[in-house]
């Protein structure tokens, strides 16, 4: 124990009345021995903070997104091998995109078809936007939504519909599509 004071005290900062640090000074903090540190105006506090809580919804937003896109996704796939793996005489694939406006104006009228010939025919929507359907999209050359694939029971392609121009256009494809493949004894029933 020293009874000898240090003789190499550190000084303490001088308070000021004014903060003379620049906020891009903060980079380099050994730069000023001044103990201020920049914070702004409140109102640029809170607009700071306002943006900071924009920006993390927005990212949550996003990671939700992408978890729905995901399980969406696999619902879509496993429903596809189902489909094909069902024996049923053929399948059809509705490659949609959700931002357009026809194929979800179509939804209803899918689902009605898909009703009245279940006893045959299985429908499987797959999300053209989606990069887990880029074999499908490549190996049945769809470069357009909507476009329905007509798969017969073993998963080869027989036939799509055209380029859409309007959906009374896709609803006659689809119709031409159903056609070729529905069982005779209900197109003798249908006339």
């Amino acid at each position: 124990m020293s009874l000898i004071p240090n003789s190499n005290p550190k000084p303490k900062p001088k308070q000021t009345m004014f903060c003379l640090k620049w906020p891009w000074n903060e980079e380099n903090p050994n730069s000023s021995p001044s103990p201020c540190k920049f914070e702004g105006p409140w109102p640029l506090k809170s607009l700071q903070n306002l943006g900071l809580i924009a920006f993390n919804f927005a990212s949550s937003v996003s990671t939700r997104m992408k978890k729905t896109n995901l399980a969406q996704s696999e619902a879509e796939q496993r429903a596809f091998a189902s489909a094909l793996a069902s024996g049923k005489e053929a399948t059809l694939v509705e490659f949609y995109s959700p931002k357009c406006r026809l194929c979800n104006s179509l939804l209803n009228f899918v689902s009605e078809v898909e009703t009245r010939n279940s006893h045959w025919l299985n429908i499987v929507m797959a999300d053209a936007e989606n990069p887990n359907w880029l074999p499908e999209l490549l190996n049945y050359d769809v470069s357009y939504v909507p476009c329905f694939v007509l798969l017969d029971n073993n998963g080869k392609a027989l036939a799509k519909t055209g380029v859409p121009s309007s959906r009374l256009h896709v609803i006659a494809g689809l119709s031409h599509l159903l056609k070729m493949k529905r069982p005779l004894n209900q197109n003798e029933n249908d006339g």
